[in-house]
Formats: structure tokens, C-alpha cells, sequence
């Protein structure tokens, strides 16, 4: 795996299958609850279909064809237009600890701002250490309890940020 080979990009359909077996993969290698986390949400087989709309992107760490990981930016479900929703952000082992996580992170809340957001959220699971101190390195607050309607009740784990 060569870094001049990797690239963050826009979802394809064919990725489908490949960034939901990263995303069920996490889950298990963490021991994270499977319901009420994005493990049972109706979306997670269908990424490329589930961000086609003008105020959302999925991007996906690429190389060479093989999925990496991915991350994406969605209006947050029930709850104010101007506040957007860092979702299904999830990496394979082999690219963790490489900086990819972070270039995504930030490619996220780029977009977040192009797209006209005024505030990003976050939820997570506690067993994600590594990913909820890059949030607060970015200025995330934690929140007492969850906004809008995800369906996660099983996260634990909520955050926000003016942008």
C-alpha cells in the first residue's frame, strides 16, 4: 500500500459492499452494541443510495479499488436544518494510525461548511478512544444527551461544534 495510491473520493454504488463489511467489521473488533448503532441501520448496505441528496456526501478512502474506509456528512435527522451530522466514519486496520482518519475528519467538516451548515454533530460509542480525542482536539463540546432522531440510542457518546 503505497500513499501515492490512496485517495478520498465521492462514493460509488460499487462501493457498497465493501464499506459495509468495514463498518460491521468495526463493531465486532470493538465490541460494540450491534442494535441501535449504525450496525442495524436500513442505510449501512446501501451508502452510495442513502447520500444522493444536495445537502449530504459520503467520501471513501480508495486504494486502488479497495475500500479503506469512509465518512460522511448528513443533515441531522428531526432536528434544526443548519445543523449537520458526522456519520458512519469507520477505517479498516489498515489504515488507522496512518493520518487517513484525520483527512477525512477534516474533509467532513469542509464540506459541512461548503454545504452551509452552521453546526456539526457526533455520536459515538465510548469504546472509540482514538476517535473522540480527535474530536475534541478539533473543538467538539461533549452534550449531556443525544439531538435529533438518529435511532442510536445505543452510542453514549454526543458532541457538537459551531463551524
Amino acid at each position: 500500500m503505497s500513499k501515492d495510491t490512496i485517495v478520498i473520493r465521492e462514493i460509488k454504488p460499487e462501493d457498497n459492499q465493501q464499506i459495509e463489511q468495514i463498518i460491521r467489521n468495526c463493531f465486532h473488533e470493538f465490541k460494540i452494541p450491534l442494535e441501535g448503532t449504525a450496525y442495524t441501520d436500513e442505510e449501512t448496505p446501501r451508502m452510495f443510495e442513502s447520500y444522493q441528496n444536495s445537502n449530504d456526501v459520503y467520501y471513501i478512502i480508495d486504494n486502488n479499488g479497495e475500500v479503506l474506509g469512509g465518512g460522511g456528512i448528513k443533515p441531522l435527522k428531526d432536528f434544526e436544518a443548519d445543523v449537520c451530522e458526522i456519520q458512519k466514519m469507520y477505517f479498516s486496520p489498515k489504515v488507522r494510525g496512518k493520518g487517513y482518519g484525520k483527512l477525512m475528519f477534516e474533509k467532513c467538516l469542509q464540506s459541512a461548511k461548503e454545504l452551509g451548515y452552521k453546526q456539526c454533530y457526533i455520536e459515538s460509542a465510548p469504546q472509540l478512544k482514538a476517535a473522540i480525542h480527535i474530536y475534541e482536539s478539533y473543538g467538539f463540546k461533549h452534550l449531556k444527551s443525544g439531538l435529533g432522531n438518529t435511532g442510536h440510542y445505543s452510542c453514549g457518546v454526543w458532541m457538537i461544534k459551531d463551524l
